[in-house]
């Protein structure tokens, strides 16, 4: 089947489509776009549940570091005063995650907006179209009604006042016949009219769909920015509780970074089986919800050379209707005017309703052909299939990198705890050094001698 315009399946497409795929049974699984069978829908659902494995794995293994290092610590010897070796590389290790989790987080932004970007791309496209079948409609019901009207009044009009001349009331009867073949055919042509499927509600509710997974999305980024941005903070300041909070608010984030993960992944496992051949499926769909003839639909979607237009009849005997509805209206003026004077205004009022009527009847033809709506068609798959997609791998990318920075920030955060200096005063009076501030190199001065009750200076 012939690719609309300036759409090719991306690399993309080609690299995703080619993943394998198992139901839950791990049965393979063609990869063809088929989301109403129940084996592909278990593909998705697999692939979405690895985002939920490697959630659960990365829970084990923070819960056996931490679990590791409150209970297998070495006790420190009494009165150390140095913090133990190493601590300095396990603050910087959480603070190179939470940095790369930032990075993560302006790709996010990024690919929330390409995928914006494509989706409105598609709804623009459905708009459009609507649009041009509106047009359609509209033009085709104008049209008749001006030819109905015409023949009711203007046409019965001619005959009354031709009335004596039997061979001008036969051509003025032809012309009528004419127009009434005309508007037959003219019915025809408004193929859209009466089907439930509407563009512009797709549009609107593809509209609305998007708004609001963009606005979830700018959520979870502005939470994780704030969550890496206070434990950034928390760790400049030694500041225990406001590190022990941003520890959980991490937890909290890294659940939803996985299970962002796995919705991405399953739709971009889907929308790259549909974007490998969109044709056979957007044509089985439409033909089923619409009713439409097949070879419509094949002439609007696939708009080849080898596909006619299944409209080319009744536009022909259209347009032969029209030309010989003008001759004999021309006729009827030269031999009908001279001898019944009131015969002209009616006659001018058909030229006038001809005249009108040829100029929606070449407006038809250019709404008919399948270039405009096949245009829209392409520009609606490029917008899912390159921007929406590319967005999507990018929010992909973005959960990944999350995951990993906050993983790496929960086994960390606990050690840089440990480091922090005591806030007890009588911590400090009792002999005890604190700790090196964890983003300083260089070492704090001692404690301030402390006074004891009934304590003397002796004089020398």
């Amino acid at each position: 089947m012939g690719a609309p315009p300036g759409y090719r399946p991306s690399a993309w497409v080609h690299l995703l489509h080619q993943l394998p795929r198992a139901d839950f049974q791990l049965r393979p699984v063609p990869s063809g776009f088929a989301p109403q069978e129940q084996e592909y829908q278990q593909a998705l659902l697999l692939v979405a549940a690895l985002a939920g494995l490697g959630l659960g794995l990365s829970l084990i293994f923070i819960a056996v570091y931490l679990i590791r290092f409150c209970c297998c610590r070495p006790p420190e010897p009494p009165g150390a005063k140095s913090p133990p070796p190493g601590g300095g590389c396990i603050t910087w290790s959480c603070i190179a995650a939470l940095l790369v989790g930032c990075a993560g987080i302006g790709i996010g932004f990024y690919g929330n907006s390409e995928t914006s970007d494509g989706v409105s791309q598609l709804s623009s496209a459905l708009l459009h179209a609507n649009h041009t079948l509106s047009a359609i409609d509209h033009l085709v019901l104008e049209t008749v009604e001006r030819l109905g009207e015409a023949v009711r009044t203007e046409l019965t009009s001619l005959e009354e006042v031709l009335a004596q001349r039997t061979e001008l009331v036969a051509a003025a009867r032809g012309a009528r016949r004419q127009a009434e073949a005309v508007t037959q055919q003219l019915q025809g042509l408004a193929f859209w009219r009466g089907v439930p499927l509407s563009p512009l509600q797709v549009a609107e509710d593809v509209s609305f769909v998007e708004e609001y997974r963009w606005l979830a999305y700018v959520l979870l980024l502005l939470l994780e920015l704030l969550v890496c941005l206070f434990t950034l903070l928390g760790l400049a300041k030694q500041s225990k509780w406001l590190v022990i909070v941003m520890a959980v608010m991490s937890l909290l984030v890294l659940v939803l970074s996985w299970g962002s993960m796995g919705l991405e992944a399953a739709t971009a496992v889907g929308l790259s089986d549909f974007c490998s051949s969109p044709d056979t499926y957007i044509l089985n769909l439409t033909e089923e919800e619409t009713g439409l003839d097949s070879d419509i639909l094949n002439y609007y979607f696939l708009c080849n050379q080898a596909v006619s237009n299944p409209f080319q009849q009744r536009l022909t005997l259209s347009q032969r209707a029209l030309a010989n509805i003008h001759s004999q209206l021309q006729g009827l003026e030269r031999e009908a005017v001279p001898h019944f004077p009131d015969a002209q205004k009616p006659l001018l009022s058909l030229e006038e309703t001809l005249n009108v009527t040829e100029g929606n009847f070449h407006q038809l033809v250019a709404l008919l052909h399948c270039r405009g709506l096949h245009k829209d068609y392409g520009a609606a798959l490029r917008g899912l299939c390159e921007d929406a997609l590319e967005g999507l791998l990018l929010l992909l990318l973005f959960s990944l990198l999350s995951a990993g920075a906050l993983a790496t920030a929960l086994c960390s955060l606990p050690r840089a705890w440990a480091l922090f200096p005591p806030r007890n005063p009588s911590a400090l009076c009792s002999g005890s050094h604190p700790s090196e501030p964890l983003l300083h190199a260089g070492l704090e001065p001692g404690p301030p001698p402390c006074s004891f009750p009934g304590g003397r200076r002796r004089s020398h």
